[in-house]
């Protein structure tokens, strides 16, 4: 009898949150993954997916690169957050890392991903999107979970993503909260929970949380998403409504959702807006 052919070999870089776990869980039949897990960002479950997981510090983009290489990776997908404050706090990356931030324009989210992705190509090495394989986890348009969305809600969810879409577009963040279409809070480098909790502590218990992609996303990286600690939060600081970008937001744990929103009263939304 034949062996069974050998999976092809793919790299994960895992950052935080549940999405590198949903996605290695779904990759994990389909390929060998290679992963290398950011410390102090991604958890130690990933361990789970692999018989060989890397563990990195931020900025040793070269031992990732020699990581893959050694396991003849030719893909790579990034998945989960990795917190920009590591920038100004403890950053010691490698020699070739700190050649690629001194010779960026700029320390915006894009420009910085780029600049990884760049350095990943020049070793032949692809970074592809990250709903490659997760097209089954972005929301929707329409009403998701939770109740249904009142008249108040509805205008300041109009409202809300209006206004996430301008922030957005000057890579600032890619949430807003709002209340009685008055934009309450910002998202920039703090993070979206962060955002939530200075714009829940303004309102009076009814704010709305919009959460969008950036025009012309690079779906390679940062691809907004949602999950249960988003949901706590709204809990804990007064947002009764959360807006995201239909096909463009990754929705964690859709079933742990689902039964949150109920239990918490939040409505959750998917707005088209292209």
């Amino acid at each position: 009898m034949n062996s069974p052919a050998p999976l092809p070999p793919l790299g994960l870089v895992a950052g935080h949150g549940t999405f590198p776990l949903e996605l290695a869980a779904k990759l994990a039949t389909r390929f060998r993954l290679e992963i290398v897990a950011v410390r102090t960002e991604a958890s130690a479950e990933i361990e789970h997916y692999s018989p060989k997981v890397t563990w990195l510090q931020v900025g040793r983009v070269q031992a990732m690169i020699d990581t893959f290489k050694r396991a003849g990776v030719r893909e790579v997908i990034m998945a989960g957050k990795v917190q920009k404050l590591h920038l100004f706090r403890n950053f010691l990356p490698d020699i070739p890392t700190m050649r690629t931030l001194a010779a960026l324009p700029d320390r915006r989210d894009d420009t910085l991903m780029n600049g990884v992705a760049g350095m990943l190509a020049d070793h032949g090495i692809t970074m592809i999107s990250q709903l490659k394989y997760a097209a089954e986890m972005l929301a929707s348009a329409g009403h998701l979970m939770g109740p249904t969305p009142n008249a108040r809600q509805q205008k300041d969810v109009a409202f809300g993503c209006q206004h996430a879409k301008g922030i957005a577009a000057l890579d600032i963040g890619q949430t807003v909260v709002v209340q009685q279409q008055a934009v309450l809070a910002v998202e920039a480098i703090e993070g979206t929970d962060a955002a939530i909790v200075r714009g829940g502590a303004l309102g009076s218990g009814l704010a709305t949380v919009a959460k969008v992609a950036k025009p012309n996303q690079d779906l390679r990286f940062d691809v907004p998403a949602f999950g249960a600690d988003t949901l706590m939060t709204m809990r804990r600081n007064g947002c009764d409504c959360l807006a995201v970008e239909a096909g463009l937001t990754l929705m964690l744990q859709r079933d742990r959702l689902a039964t949150l929103a109920e239990e918490y009263g939040i409505t959750v939304v998917g707005v088209d807006l292209t």
